[in-house]
């Protein structure tokens, strides 16, 4: 869990900020967001054909970078 120790001479932003970049940091509020709603089929298919694409790009792209090596 996120937390941070304040030291004498800190105002209130400055806290503010290290304590937002370190849960920014620990994927907290976008897990939050995450189990907030819930996901129906359609979303969920939509994700796993988004995802499979990107795979699919990567590996297109690793195999076109290494045939240029040759």
């Amino acid at each position: 869990m996120p937390g941070i120790v304040l030291r004498h001479d800190d105002n209130f932003d400055a806290a503010y900020r290290r304590f937002k970049k370190q849960t920014d940091r620990n994927l907290v509020v976008t897990e939050a967001r995450a189990r907030r709603f819930h996901e129906t089929d359609t979303e969920k298919r939509k994700k796993q054909k988004i995802s499979t694409r990107k795979k699919l790009l990567k590996r297109l792209y690793m195999m076109r970078r290494y045939e240029s090596r040759l």
